[in-house]
Formats: structure tokens, sequence, C-alpha cells
């Protein structure tokens, strides 16, 4: 089962319709206790970061995201949920983020439209399970604020917006997207189904030995 964390913020029918398209079972949950069993976890997010991180606060999830992390049990988090899991941004304010990867969240700089929107290509530049026997292609961003990792080898894929932009995050068990992956055609289908995989390998490896 894949839990989506509900912290009131976030494209969690989007997100939960996709993983059932592939096959799989979500529920949309605030329960710490459902969260923790799950055998994977999707932390979405569509807002400003600031208001994100007070609300997980308010219902006690920023303890559970972070022990469900420090499980090591696979999570992931989307657009705005992939900047949570880092140390802080400076959307309107400095404000504290989960922590789970060192860097910051900062606001593009230049003579270009923000809104960073619309279809650009993504660019795998770290090997990462997440990218086993998927090919390259586009995918659908929509964002003003981008990721600056710390650590060069958290970043897994970029994508070009007047300068390289995080598109993809991960250590461990730990994945973000900057872009929708439930919004952006065959290869951000493809790219979720790899996270449900490695969340359930179980499951996999029973259908396999079925067919």
């Amino acid at each position: 089962m894949i839990a989506i964390i509900d912290y009131g913020m976030g494209n969690l029918h989007s997100v939960s319709t996709a993983i059932h398209k592939l096959g799989w079972q979500a529920v949309i949950t605030s329960e710490a206790e459902e969260i923790m069993a799950a055998d994977g976890v999707i932390l979405p997010g569509v807002g400003a970061f600031g208001d994100a991180m007070a609300n997980l606060r308010e219902t006690g999830l920023d303890a559970v995201a972070k022990d469900y992390a420090a499980a090591g049990k696979p999570m992931l988090g989307i657009c705005l949920g992939m900047q949570l899991l880092f140390s802080e941004s400076e959307e309107h304010g400095r404000h504290e983020g989960l922590g789970l990867l060192p860097g910051r969240v900062v606001r593009f700089q230049g003579p270009f439209k923000v809104p960073h929107m619309g279809w650009n290509e993504l660019k795998f530049v770290r090997d990462s399970a997440l990218f086993e026997g998927v090919e390259p292609g586009y995918v659908y961003f929509v964002h003003s604020f981008h990721a600056l990792p710390e650590r060069k080898e958290d970043l897994l894929a970029v994508t070009d917006y007047n300068q390289p932009v995080t598109a993809i995050v991960g250590r461990g068990s730990l994945f973000g997207m900057q872009f929708h992956p439930e919004k952006s055609g065959g290869l951000g289908m493809a790219l979720l189904r790899r996270f449900l995989e490695l969340a359930e390998p179980k499951r996999v490896a029973a259908a396999a030995g079925r067919m």
C-alpha cells in the first residue's frame, strides 16, 4: 500500500488516480499509523513553502515524515513536496524545511519568465534505481522556486531553464521530483511506476512469477 500524505495542500487526487491507473493501491491519509505502515509514501504539494511547513507542523506530520524517511523506507516528494525535503526555503522569507536533504530552495533570478511552466527535457546526470528501464524525455514543470542541493551526489536529474535546474533528487530510498510525474505523459508515469516498484518489490516479483 502507498500512502499519500494529506496535510491540506497538494495534488492529492491526481496523484492517487495516477497510482491506481498503474495498478497499485493508494490511500490519502493524515494518520501517523497508516503512514508508518505503508510500503511507500508520497509527499505531494502545491502552494507556498511556509504554509506547507506550518500545516505539517500543526498536524505533527513533519515528525511522521522524518521518522518514515529515517526508517529507510521509500518516500517521494513531488513539486513543492520535493522542495520541503530540503533544509530551508527563501520563499516569502526564510522557512525551515524537513531537513532530509541538505540544501536550500531559491527563487529563479534572471530576464526570463517566472514561473517556469511547461514541458522541458529531463536529463539524467547520475545512475539511480529509479531510472532502470526508463529513457529520458520531456516532463511538465510549474514552479517559481528551485532547489540547490548541497551534495552533488543527491542530484539525479536536471532540466535547463536558462540555467541547470534541479529536476530529480535522491539519496537511498528518498526521492524528489520537481515536475509533476502524474501530468508528464509516458515518462512521468514510467518514473512513478519505478518508485512504486521500489516500494513494493515483492509485488513486482510475484507478478513476474505469474508470467
